[in-house]
């Protein structure tokens, strides 16, 4: 570390959503951040690109946001003043049963009780109670959400909303398996599948402990403020973010992959890049890497307590996943016409097929009839692809030690898509061209997505607040001083929403500040009656 090196405030390691929030939220607090991403292009699982022909912009990876559009964090950001649209479908979601029944939620409260309705006459009103709970209480649960933990101040302000009985049953739902919630609360397989459909945006089943609160929360959002695309890719929340950073004074520096990050009398020092480069922290460096890889790969373990390092052994990552996009001559033919207006689409299982993807999943298996969540980005947003035609996608998870080749990721995108030709007849015919990503695939686009992972962990409840990434604080502080963890394995977890990069920003900024001393002691403190 004699060479010649660039010195800064803070580095940020990776410039995806993460990355970019902590080191927004920096440079406004007069921070020189420099931020050093690996990819040639800012973004992280947040880039659109023509993956399969020409004038078909494709997301690749990420694509619908309900939780950035409702995440108090971002709006904070004001990403309209730079260059940031919304855009919609005419119908946030649907779940298409293997019957071709379509349970449909719409931002218009009305079209989405009249469809679960149908199911079960009393579950419209039962879904406008929910709603009704939800607003009741939204934004003191996204402040709550979103806040480094334990969110002390917000939590009051929710448990005061809330108040004791009703506190209490809502702590209960939110360690509760979502078919048993569901059940509870809904008699009809529209309302119900909603819920537990949106839980298979984690690695959750419908039997697993703590997959209600994630479907409920995901089903809540699609109701209020819909799942929302970026106009023109989703790429362009990226660039957005981006802008607003060099606006502010910030840098972004690509295709610097950080391979070390240096240490001195336990502190956070510098980190040095793929050819060598060295940049000095004066504050903090902020790490949005999973968990493992910054632990593991980028430090010294000789830094870390070995009950940490012990720890960190049991790990535990969320399920791959394959992915394959399409450009489509025309919009998928759905039998069943509903299913075309929604932007997402959960198909084909009902509770049962759940059950059994998971079970195929936990045992290492391929499931037999993989449930399957679609995106019809053009339905969303017009700007895709050519007029008349549709870009779309699909993916689903696969075991985690499944070995995929060439032929074999060909056989198992058929697969794929015959499940939409069973429910679109003529879709397989609209197919102009298709890109698959496999798991490693997955990984070599985002360094982050190890393995195929998407959530950089799994959402179980054992990995979840002071279990996450492991059993400790829940905050971004690491052992090492003036290290933050910023990424999507520290508390809150996954999605776009910037929670991870935001507490670590905040952290960073309360260890630089006036009484940065004495946090600095409590934090060791905490960690050596922890790991000691």
């Amino acid at each position: 570390m004699e060479q010649t090196a660039e010195t800064v405030d803070a580095v940020v390691v990776g410039a995806g959503p993460n990355g970019l929030v902590a080191a927004n939220i920096l440079a406004d607090a007069g921070w020189d951040v420099l931020v050093l991403e690996a990819a040639e292009t800012p973004g992280g699982a947040v880039r659109t690109a023509e993956l399969t022909a020409p004038g078909f912009r494709n997301d690749v990876c990420s694509a619908f946001y309900p939780l950035a559009a409702a995440s108090p964090i971002i709006s904070a950001l004001h990403l309209q003043d730079y260059g940031l649209r919304w855009r919609h479908a005419p119908a946030a979601l649907a779940h298409v049963l293997p019957d071709d029944r379509v349970a449909l939620v719409s931002r218009d409260l009305d079209r989405t009780a009249a469809s679960v309705a149908q199911f079960a006459p009393g579950d419209g009103d039962a879904w406008r109670a929910e709603f009704h709970s939800w607003t009741a209480i939204r934004d003191q649960l996204l402040d709550a959400l979103f806040q480094p933990f334990p969110p002390v101040r917000a939590a009051a302000r929710l448990g005061k909303r809330l108040g004791l009985a009703d506190g209490l049953r809502f702590a209960r739902m939110v360690t509760m398996p979502v078919r048993v919630m569901a059940a509870e609360r809904f008699a009809g397989a529209g309302a119900q599948l909603l819920l537990a459909g949106n839980a298979q945006h984690t690695d959750l089943g419908p039997g697993h402990a703590g997959s209600a609160v994630f479907g409920w929360l995901l089903a809540m959002l699609a109701q209020d403020v819909g799942f929302p695309v970026p106009e023109g890719g989703a790429g362009r929340l990226a660039i957005a973010l981006t802008n607003r950073l060099t606006a502010a004074g910030g840098r972004v520096a690509c295709q610097r992959p950080v391979t070390r990050i240096h240490t001195a009398g336990g502190e956070a020092v510098a980190v040095s890049d793929a050819s060598g480069r060295l940049v000095r922290a004066r504050r903090a460096v902020l790490a949005t890497v999973p968990a493992p890889v910054l632990y593991q790969e980028l430090l010294d373990p000789d830094v870390l307590p070995p009950r940490f390092r012990e720890d960190l052994r049991r790990f535990h990552w969320d399920d791959p996943t394959v992915k394959v996009d399409w450009a489509l001559s025309q919009p998928i033919p759905w039998r069943n016409p509903e299913a075309g207006q929604a932007g997402t689409v959960h198909l084909d299982a009902d509770m049962a097929g759940l059950a059994d993807y998971h079970h195929a999943l936990a045992n290492g298996r391929l499931p037999e009839d993989p449930f399957l969540l679609l995106g019809q980005m053009t339905t969303a947003d017009a700007t895709r692809s050519p007029s008349g035609t549709e870009s779309a996608w699909v993916y689903t998870h696969v075991p985690r030690d499944h070995k995929w080749d060439t032929d074999s990721l060909r056989h198992f995108a058929d697969r794929l898509e015959a499940v939409v030709e069973r429910h679109a007849p003529g879709f397989t015919g609209r197919i102009q061209a298709r890109r698959i990503h496999g798991p490693d695939d997955l990984f070599h686009i985002d360094g982050n997505l190890v393995g195929g992972a998407i959530n950089a962990g799994t959402a179980a409840i054992h990995q979840q607040l002071f279990f996450r990434p492991v059993p400790g604080l829940a905050r971004p502080d690491t052992p090492v001083d003036r290290l933050f963890l910023a990424g999507a394995s520290a508390h809150p977890g996954g999605a776009v929403h910037g929670g991870p990069g935001a507490n670590a920003a905040k952290a960073a900024l309360r260890r630089a500040g006036r009484g940065g001393a004495a946090y600095r002691k409590v934090v060791q403190r905490l960690n050596a009656a922890l790991y000691t």
